[in-house]
This record gives structure tokens, C-alpha cells and sequence, in this order.
């Protein structure tokens, strides 16, 4: 059953007794997702805050020249949502993809809001994903503002190892803000 997968993620972090057990089985609904099909696109209000059991899910924004931006990959045991979105209900600017067929499983914001207030066991833990997320975000802005397109890219190697053989060099170039081109000759580079 879908719903184990979640129980077991949570079940890494703290204990969860069948009160628990329960909450999360009725608060989420499972979902298959064609390769290429939208959880979300730019302009709607995103309405659910997803956990990824297999699969790979891009997040990214198109320019006015109509060029992706990959902003993140999202992988089994991770989530992904737009948090501005979910919790403000306002247009998205960014859109969710999948890259691949995936199984996630979604809460709606009234029942995230409803786990937090009656089991505070999942308000802490998911303050602390949330936390995780931004540090990650801080770090990638860092990176992209302070070192090179080389060290960007061995960066992404090492925080996904096994993207690197399953994406598409657009994809990765998108995700480094370099072109695919520019990626063929580090990767000739760091080879040599």
C-alpha cells in the first residue's frame, strides 16, 4: 500500500503510534502520474503538498523568452509543492513535471493544517522539512552566485548521483543555468 511509504519516511525521524498511523492514512490520497504530466502549472493555486514514492518530479519556470528554468528535482522519499502557492492560495509562477512515471502521494492544505494542530508530531516534522528545503535553497543560490559552472556541476553529481545517468543534458544544463553544450565540455573535462 502506498501510504506504507510515507509511514516509513516518518518513521525515520520519530515514532508514530496508530492514532498516527490513522491520521496520515485517511489525510493523504495516492496518485499515479504519467512521464510529462503536471501536478501543477503556472497560474493555478496549488492545492496539495506531494510526497514522492517512485519517480522524479522537475520544478521550473519559464522566462519571457519561453526558456525552463529548472529551479529543483524532486525524488522518492522527498516532497514537493510550491509553498508560496499552497499556503498563500495565489497563482503559481512555477510549474511541477513529472520526468518520469511516478507514485506520490498528496494532502490538501485544510488537512496539513488539521495533522498540525491535532498531532504536533507532524507540525515539528514538517517545520523541519521545510527548514531542510530552505537551506537547500540558500545553498544553491550560493552556489550559482560563487563558483563555477565546473563546481555547480560536481555539486549536482554528488546531491544526485543517479539523475546524472537518468535526465537528459537540457534537463541538468537547465538546472545549472548553462547551456547543454557548455555541460558536454565539462564533462569531457572532468573525464580527461
Amino acid at each position: 500500500m502506498s501510504i506504507d511509504y510515507l509511514i516509513a519516511y516518518f518513521k525515520q525521524f520519530f515514532p508514530l503510534n496508530e492514532a498516527d498511523i490513522t491520521a496520515l492514512s485517511t489525510s493523504f490520497t495516492a496518485r499515479n502520474i504519467k512521464r510529462r504530466q503536471f501536478i501543477l502549472q503556472q497560474d493555478d493555486v496549488c492545492k496539495y503538498y506531494s510526497f514522492v514514492i517512485s519517480g522524479c518530479f522537475k520544478t521550473y519556470g519559464v522566462d519571457l523568452k519561453g526558456a525552463e528554468h529548472n529551479l529543483q528535482f524532486t525524488i522518492a522519499n522527498d516532497w514537493v509543492t510550491d509553498l508560496t502557492s499552497f499556503y498563500d492560495e495565489k497563482p503559481s509562477k512555477l510549474y511541477i513535471e513529472a520526468i518520469e512515471p511516478s507514485v506520490i502521494l498528496q494532502i490538501k492544505k485544510a488537512d496539513l493544517l488539521h495533522l498540525f494542530i491535532h498531532y504536533p508530531t507532524f507540525d515539528r516534522n514538517f517545520r523541519i522539512i521545510t527548514e531542510r528545503k530552505y537551506i537547500a535553497l540558500q545553498e544553491r543560490i550560493l552556489s550559482n552566485i560563487s563558483t563555477t559552472a565546473q563546481d555547480r556541476y560536481l555539486g549536482f553529481l554528488s546531491q544526485y548521483p543517479e539523475l546524472a545517468r537518468r535526465l537528459p543534458n537540457t534537463q541538468i544544463a537547465s538546472y545549472l543555468g548553462i547551456t547543454p553544450e557548455f555541460l558536454s565540455r565539462i564533462r569531457k573535462q572532468i573525464i580527461k
